[in-house]
């Protein structure tokens, strides 16, 4: 079993939280002096966000190079010095790893683009016509009319499954495969923990298919576990494939030839949301009823927010117009297929609506990932561009920019949260670590009571049938263990008569005193029992 398999995951969006050096942009010195913080909250893994060098039109995703990094996050040296240090407190790391595609601006798409006769022409896909791949779907609707884009000076069109400044590169090609062994080696002999593999399902193209999910990627997925495996055991692959639960599940790999260790469950997440709108769980009992078994020892992970918007692909058109409807009345919120809110302003700010999202994230199947600011109920800005407006500096304190950074104001990379409700000098982690009572604390106590649950990590989900649908209640159970979580997805009370006829401990307030019989949840009020 991996270590993955019970983690609590910290997705840190380095630009974002902490500059150490007063330039205005978060980096590694920043990080370090926060990780007293991470440590207190009780994360287990950080995930980075890109830190290489790029020329930032997309926020990173758009390397252009996967050697080193961006010179205002800090230098080599430096990175491994704040590994050791994470490591210290027994905080695991992992990169992001973006395979699909690089910048325009990396040296080997310049090369590649100089010239039809280039040594490097075939590290990238060209065709002579703009109707290739008919089938394939545009991720990026709101900007890219086409996969295709014309390259004036070598007279070729590129393909490029997300912006056109990001050439997809070519993996049927094997120096380019040899070539991300190669770097796949060079950071976790850096001594990381693993990787999120960016954009995974679209590493090959095949005429008439969609290409998604076709034989070949998964033979590159699973020669890249295997070097993985044998180089650095204990580290981990996790897998960003936002696809169907029987599309997912393949990328688990088999007893043979695994692929990752963990897959994102991106069709649950817009579920949850929809579910509390509703105040019915059926599309939650649905999609996880359809989720296959999967592998021993792999794992799923689940969240809530990311940097990226609030994706809708996973769900039909007609559902898809109901949760921008209620999520996302101005256009402004909406990007894409998605939405680009954070948690809290999503749930209108409601501390009950928070607390219900993370309680049913920490108790369904699946490894937590906590998006940055998320524990304290951060805002967004919708007014930035793309999805920037979730990006926004971390609210550390009341002090200028947000405690974030000494810069002037004007040198800050993004201008931090101030409206009246979201603002920083009442949102922030200095006032909320001072209150017991506050969102902050109540995610701690989630983390820390999850972790010495670990039915939580592995056990069967079962549900509770015999209530009415505004109750999202279920077992986890492994061997004689046994949780049970209430969860009650609308604004009116829900009574529920307990299993059995033995006594429950809270398990988040210990000292509470035993339950049993009828229980009565507030309206969007949870609970985690164990039997007493």
């Amino acid at each position: 079993m991996s270590w993955a398999t019970n983690a609590i995951f910290y997705e840190l969006y380095p630009r974002a939280f902490a500059d150490g050096d007063g330039d205005g942009h978060g980096d590694l010195r920043g990080l370090r002096q926060r990780l007293d913080y991470i440590e207190w909250l009780g994360i287990d893994c950080v995930w980075l966000t890109p830190i290489y060098p790029s020329p930032l039109r997309d926020d990173g995703y758009d390397i252009s190079s996967f050697y080193g990094l961006l010179p205002k996050f800090g230098h080599l040296e430096e990175f491994k010095f704040t590994v050791d240090e994470m490591h210290r407190r027994g905080i695991k790391v992992i990169l992001d790893l973006v395979v699909n595609h690089t910048s325009d601006d990396h040296p080997w798409f310049v090369e590649a683009r100089s010239s039809k006769e280039s040594p490097l022409r075939d590290w990238y896909v060209w065709s002579d016509t703009d109707d290739k791949y008919a089938d394939t779907r545009i991720i990026f609707l709101d900007t890219e009319p086409s996969n295709w884009t014309w390259d004036e000076g070598s007279g070729q069109y590129y393909w490029h499954r997300f912006f056109r400044s990001q050439p997809d590169l070519n993996y049927d090609n094997p120096a380019v495969r040899a070539e991300m062994l190669r770097i796949i080696d060079f950071w976790l002999k850096l001594g990381i923990d693993g990787f999120r593999v960016d954009a995974v399902p679209y590493l090959i193209e095949r005429e008439g298919t969609n290409c998604e999910n076709l034989p070949e990627t998964h033979d590159i997925l699973a020669e890249w576990r295997r070097f993985v495996d044998e180089r650095h055991p204990g580290t981990i692959l996790l897998a960003e494939a936002n696809q169907w639960p029987r599309d997912l599940i393949p990328y688990f790999g088999t007893s043979s030839a695994p692929e990752f260790n963990t897959c994102f469950h991106f069709p649950v997440m817009p579920r949850l949301y929809m579910a509390l709108a509703r105040g019915d769980r059926s599309s939650v009992v649905e999609i996880l009823n359809e989720t296959p078994q999967i592998p021993p020892g792999t794992q799923w992970a689940t969240f809530l927010r990311n940097h990226d918007e609030l994706t809708l692909e996973m769900v039909t058109p007609e559902e898809r117009e109901f949760m921008w409807d209620y999520y996302a009345p101005e256009p402004r919120m909406r990007l894409n297929l998605g939405i680009r809110r954070r948690l809290a302003p999503l749930m209108g700010n409601d501390r009950r609506k928070i607390e219900l999202m993370n309680s049913m994230l920490f108790t369904l199947p699946g490894s937590p990932v906590l998006y940055y600011g998320d524990e304290i109920g951060m805002g967004d800005n919708i007014y930035l561009e793309d999805r920037n407006g979730v990006r926004t500096p971390m609210q550390w304190s009341a002090d200028a920019n947000a405690g974030f950074s000494t810069a002037s104001r004007e040198l800050l990379y993004a201008p931090p949260i101030e409206d009246p409700e979201f603002g920083f000098t009442h949102v922030n982690v200095e006032a909320q670590r001072s209150d017991p009572s506050s969102l902050l604390w109540t995610i701690k106590r989630m983390i820390t009571a999850r972790k010495q649950l670990p039915v939580l990590a592995t056990g069967r989900l079962d549900w509770l049938q015999e209530i009415p649908n505004q109750g999202l209640c279920f077992w986890r159970t492994e061997g004689d263990t046994h949780f049970l979580a209430l969860h009650n997805l609308s604004d009116e009370p829900l009574s529920i008569n307990l299993p059995g006829t033995g006594s429950y401990r809270n398990a988040l307030d210990p000292e509470s005193g035993a339950l049993s019989g009828d229980v009565s949840l507030p309206p969007f009020g949870y609970l985690w029992l164990t039997p007493a």
